[in-house]
């Protein structure tokens, strides 16, 4: 009789975990995106956007952490991020176009969709999909690229969210997936948030059972972060827009 090892034993159930983890994801991915294109877009409450709401957009793209997986609409973070933005007095309307599980080859076939939601603003948080299922890093790379080029082709602003992944997927792949995120924001010159999940990911607390998805208080550390990024960048839009005024 063979007997494994109690490592070899746990390489094993580590590996059966991630395969359930990446079909979920797939599942997932699958359903929302067929209700993403019956429904279309929709604001971070979770309501139709209204036709007479003419508050310029912005469009939070990304995967689960962005649709708020595991979470109420409300307490998505691109709820609480509207929420936030209404009380600090920005006029601007955050669109949820989060889909669980999608990746960035799914989220590049998915820009025309933004598009159509006409935004002023993208926050894009997309590749830790990627990542768990160990896709070429250049390969997410060239994704997310094209996804930056279209956005800004037709002069919406984008921000762009890094992430990082857990040690076990191994030293080299782990540290040219973080990179490839660094590399982009200079390439393309836009602004960037190193790491989406700073002050929640790793924090038992500030996240659901899964250890991946943060809860509503998670959320609200990852709104609080983003802001940091987001509130500079709508300052110059509203200094640039008030000069334009002055000129006409």
């Amino acid at each position: 009789m063979i007997v494994k090892s109690d490592n070899i034993l746990n390489e094993d159930m580590d590996r059966v975990l991630r395969h359930i983890i990446v079909l979920s994801m797939r599942i997932a991915s699958v359903t929302v995106s067929l209700l993403v294109a019956f429904f279309g877009p929709v604001c971070a409450d979770g309501a139709s956007p209204p036709a007479s709401d003419s508050r310029p957009r912005i469009v939070a793209f990304g995967d689960s952490l962005t649709a708020g997986l595991g979470v109420q609409i409300d307490e998505s973070y691109p709820a609480q991020l509207q929420r936030r933005l209404d009380s600090l007095g920005y006029h601007y309307r955050v669109i949820n176009a989060g889909v669980s599980g999608d990746t960035t080859a799914g989220g590049l076939r998915r820009v025309s969709w933004i598009l159509n939601s006409k935004p002023e603003l993208v926050i894009l948080e997309l590749g830790a999909n990627d990542g768990l299922r160990g896709v070429p890093v250049d390969e997410s790379h060239q994704n997310l690229q094209q996804i930056i080029r279209r956005l800004r082709e037709v002069q919406v602003t984008v921000i762009l969210a890094g992430m990082t992944l857990p040690p076990n997927y191994g030293q080299a792949y782990t540290t040219q997936f973080e990179t490839m995120y660094q590399n982009l924001a200079r390439e393309h010159q836009v602004p960037f948030i190193p790491f989406f999940l700073e002050g929640v990911g790793g924090t038992s607390s500030l996240n659901q059972a899964d250890g991946l998805h943060p809860t509503s208080e998670g959320y609200t550390v990852v709104v609080e972060h983003l802001l940091k990024v987001l509130r500079p960048v709508l300052d110059e839009k509203e200094k640039k827009l008030n000069l334009s005024r002055q000129h006409k």
